[in-house]
């Protein structure tokens, strides 16, 4: 049996330790704050939990949660005195013990993605601890198919923390909660990684070939990473769109606001995405607008929301989000801050085939005309 443990750790986007001590609060307020750096924080749990049993919360502001084991310091970076140091912990000792781990092992973000070119990822540093940590395991305790995983997150160039999580969803495979992203050279902006990551992390059951509408789509990053995907698109937004984008045969620009388009024009959308630099609720209004309206019927939204103040953060404010987006007939909403936002986060949601099928029931008594954009 793998060890009990007493704290947790929590990886989040730099600067968003506040909001993430404000959710824990709210969602588990026997969790006790204990140690915090930018993008990395603690809690001290109320009782000794095996890692094997540990069910983490899903919270928007942590990308990774798992049991910690402690810390290792040094008065020098050294890989493989570490790597040795990580292996006879006590705790780590008992976890292979049980089995064979994966290894999970990254550096904290110090930086928001985007600043001076950073993106988040594998970095040389992390490369090679994972390459130490590798040389120095007990023969047979790594594996890349368990369902337990041994975290390593180096704090610190000379201070490492140990940790484990059980893999139970996509997300638990990625390390520090961040998966591997990259834009190609044609990308025409950075929102080209956000709305990859967000097509991963959500799993929306989007197909080749389905119609999407993006509100606010200058100049086409994210438009480009569906079409990349086999996916139509109508952008809508009333600045330029890139020429590499617009000339792509599966593209189509609006040029409008997301509040001024007419229904009329996009009634065969299946998916709805956005990334406007306004409040949410401006976004939120134009979404409701459209799918809400009898003549649609989007499947599903993957909503980038713009946190313009401190307060938008807040816990309650978050959930009156989801339950919005709820009362529109999408049973299935998640949140989550992806590695790729910036002060921002993004909202999933999917109708279930039956609520698709009541949905449509109920727009044909309102209104039993048909109509498509072609």
């Amino acid at each position: 049996m793998p060890a009990d443990a007493e704290f947790a750790y929590c990886v989040c986007q730099p600067g968003a330790e506040p909001a993430l001590k404000q959710e824990v609060a709210a969602r588990a307020p026997a969790w006790r704050f204990a140690f915090s750096r930018p993008g990395f924080v603690t809690f001290k749990l109320p009782e000794p939990t095996p890692p094997d049993r540990f069910d983490p919360m899903r919270l928007t502001f942590a990308r990774a949660i798992g049991l910690s084991f402690g810390r290792l310091d040094a008065d020098e970076a050294d890989g493989a005195a570490f790597a040795a140091r990580v292996w006879a912990m006590p705790a780590v000792a008992e976890l292979i013990a049980a089995g064979p781990v994966r290894l999970q092992v990254w550096r904290r973000e110090s930086q928001l993605p985007g600043d001076d070119g950073h993106e988040p990822g594998p970095t040389a540093e992390s490369l090679a601890a994972m390459e130490a940590l590798r040389a120095a395991a007990p023969e047979g305790a790594v594996t890349s198919d368990s369902r337990m995983s041994l975290d390593v997150a180096l704090v610190e160039p000379n201070q490492w923390w140990a940790g484990a999580h059980a893999i139970r969803s996509r997300t638990d495979r990625w390390a520090g909660g961040t998966p591997r992203v990259e834009a190609p050279e044609h990308a025409v902006s950075r929102a080209y990684l956000k709305l990859k990551e967000g097509l991963l992390w959500s799993g929306l059951p989007a197909a080749p070939g389905d119609y999407w509408l993006e509100l606010g789509c200058a100049p086409g990053g994210a438009s480009q990473a569906l079409l990349d995907a086999g996916m139509r698109v109508v952008g809508v937004d009333p600045a330029e769109v890139d020429p590499i984008v617009t000339a792509h045969p599966d593209f189509e620009h609006l040029r409008a606001r997301a509040n001024e388009i007419g229904v009329d024009e996009v009634t065969d959308i299946a998916w709805i995405t956005s990334d406007i630099n306004a409040a949410p609720d401006y976004t939120l209004d134009a979404v409701e607008r459209l799918v809400t309206h009898p003549s649609t019927h989007v499947r599903g939204l993957l909503l980038t929301l713009k946190l313009l103040g401190p307060n938008l953060a807040r816990p309650e404010v978050v959930a009156a989000t989801i339950g919005r987006v709820r009362s529109w007939g999408y049973g299935e909403v998640r949140t989550r801050q992806l590695a790729h936002n910036r002060r921002e986060y993004c909202l999933a949601a999917v109708r279930s085939r039956g609520q698709r099928r009541l949905a449509r029931g109920r727009k044909r008594q309102a209104d039993p005309r048909k109509g498509t954009r072609r």
